[in-house]
């Protein structure tokens, strides 16, 4: 006849058992982590390239105010009247930008820090425009949004070297508004992100 004989238990398994659960559980934790980190980080991706493209379509629209040949005179000096709600596309294409008159002692700050401008940057004879067109898209006939969610604005700038921002083909054709300008454009997605954008056209004159 065989005896058995049987050690007591201590609960070594049971410790150990406890131990790899509090692993496995510090593990979870830190992947949930990860998993959340990741997913603000996407988020926010996401929401910044809806802003640049917010802030990009209100590019397009003040680049798209200066194509064709009419309205020169627009085109070349500013005008308050071109920076209102009431300046509206034009099914027949020939549209007007909103221009605007910067005075020389805050055209660098407005330049470097368009965010920052306000209404008292513009000369005094551009009182009752606005600094900020509303985006309306780039098709006449139906106005669109660049977002349900964020407002875009645009406005525009005559550029180029000592203020002239015009290479004329011939000698004294300013005046005639012949010649290659240049324009400096803004573009904002609500108060969040902000763009900007140059663009040359060419102006074979008001007479032509």
């Amino acid at each position: 006849m065989i005896t058995m004989t049987y050690q007591k238990q201590k609960g070594a398994v049971l410790f150990i058992a406890l131990v790899m659960l509090l692993v496995l559980t510090l593990l979870a934790i830190n992947s949930m982590r990860g998993v959340t980190l990741e997913t603000r980080i996407t988020a926010n991706r996401a929401q910044e390239t809806k802003f640049i493209n917010v802030a990009d379509a209100a590019l397009r629209e003040a680049e798209f105010r200066y194509y064709g040949p009419g309205n020169i005179p627009d085109k070349l000096e500013p005008k308050a009247a071109n920076c209102s709600t009431d300046n509206t596309l034009n099914v027949n294409g020939i549209n007007k930008p909103c221009l605007l008159a910067i005075q020389n002692s805050n055209l660098l700050d407005f330049v470097n820090n368009p965010e920052g401008a306000s209404e008292d940057y513009l000369e005094d004879d551009s009182s009752g425009g606005l600094l900020w067109m509303p985006y309306r898209g780039t098709d006449a006939q139906e106005s669109t949004q660049a977002s349900a969610q964020t407002d875009a604005h645009w406005n525009s700038i005559r550029a180029g070297e000592a203020g002239n921002a015009a290479v004329n083909a011939e000698y004294g054709m300013v005046a005639e508004g012949q010649g290659t300008y240049f324009y400096m454009n803004n573009g904002k997605a609500g108060e969040t992100l902000f763009l900007q954008s140059t663009n040359a056209n060419i102006y074979l004159g008001i007479n032509n």
